[in-house]
C-alpha cells in the first residue's frame, strides 16, 4: 500500500452556496478532517454556476440539497454537464448526492408547481413534488445499509421512485425515506451515492463517509491504497448514537419498536 503521506484526493463541491440546506457541506469538512487524520493531503473546490471543470479532475463529487427554486437556478448549468458526469460514474467516479441533488441525479423531477425539470439521468428514478398541500417529509431517519444503522434528518416534500432494477441506497427502520411507502432510502449506482439524509450525514456516520473515501483511493491509487487506519470515533458515535435513539423513540413502527 502506498504511504498514506503519498495520498492525496481531490474533492469537488457541486453549487455551494445554493445547494447547501441543512448543512451539507459539513460534509466536505467531514471528508478533509478524516483524511487528515490519516495524512491524506484534500482539496476542497467549489464548482459554482459557469466554471470550467470536468469532473475528471476530481476524485469525490459533493452536491447537496435546495429548495425548488434553487434546483431552478442549478439546473440549466447542470444539464451541460451531465455527459461528463455520467461517464465519470461508469468510470467508478465517487460521487454522493443530497436531496435536491439526489432527485436533480435521477431522470426528472417535477416540482410543486407541475414544472418538470429533466435530471442527468445518473439513478434511474423519477421525483414528484405531489403539491403544497401534501404533507412533508420531515424527521429523523434510520436505515439499513450493508448491516448496519445510517442516521440523518429529512425535510423534502419530493417523493422519489426507482425504477424496476435500480439498488437502493438502503433500507428504512425509521422515517419516510425516498417515498414514505416503499420502505427505500437513496439509491446506488456504481460508486454514486444517492440519499435525502442531512445533518449533515457523513460526520454522524464515518462508516459510510470512510466508504467514500475508500473508493476514491482505490480509484486514483488501487485498491490496497483503499485500506484505511481505524480512526478514534468516539464523537461520531456519540452523535450517531444520539440520531438513533430520537429517531426510534418516535417511531411507531414495529421495525422502530425492534431496534430502540
Amino acid at each position: 500500500m502506498s504511504n498514506s503521506h503519498d495520498r492525496r484526493l481531490d474533492i469537488a463541491v457541486l453549487y455551494p452556496d445554493l445547494l447547501n440546506l441543512y448543512g451539507d457541506r459539513g460534509n466536505a469538512r467531514a471528508m478533509e478532517r478524516r483524511c487528515a487524520a490519516r495524512g491524506i493531503d484534500t482539496t476542497v473546490t467549489g464548482v459554482d454556476i459557469g466554471d470550467d471543470w470536468s469532473p475528471e479532475q476530481s476524485d469525490l463529487v459533493l452536491i447537496g440539497g435546495g429548495q425548488d427554486r434553487e434546483q431552478r437556478r442549478v439546473h440549466a448549468d447542470l444539464q451541460g454537464r451531465s455527459a461528463e458526469i455520467r461517464d465519470y460514474v461508469t468510470d467508478d467516479g465517487v460521487v454522493l448526492a443530497v436531496c435536491a441533488g439526489f432527485q436533480l441525479f435521477g431522470h426528472r423531477y417535477r416540482g410543486w408547481d407541475g414544472e418538470i425539470m429533466e435530471g442527468i439521468g445518473v439513478f434511474d428514478a423519477v421525483a414528484t413534488h405531489p403539491g403544497p398541500q401534501i404533507r412533508r417529509c420531515v424527521g429523523n431517519v434510520v436505515a439499513l445499509w450493508e448491516g448496519e444503522t445510517i442516521v440523518g434528518f429529512e425535510n423534502h416534500g419530493g417523493r422519489t421512485y426507482l425504477n424496476n432494477g435500480q439498488q437502493a441506497l438502503a433500507d428504512v427502520v425509521s422515517g419516510f425515506g425516498n417515498n414514505g411507502g416503499d420502505g427505500l432510502e437513496g439509491a446506488r449506482v456504481k460508486n454514486a451515492f444517492g440519499t435525502y439524509l442531512h445533518g449533515a450525514v457523513l460526520p454522524k456516520n464515518p462508516h459510510l463517509a470512510d466508504r467514500l473515501i475508500s473508493l476514491a483511493l482505490e480509484r486514483r491509487y488501487g485498491l490496497e491504497a483503499g485500506e484505511l487506519e481505524p480512526l478514534d470515533d468516539g464523537a461520531a458515535l456519540r452523535a450517531h448514537a444520539e440520531a438513533l435513539h430520537a429517531a426510534l423513540s418516535a417511531s411507531e413502527s414495529p421495525l422502530g419498536r425492534r431496534f430502540a
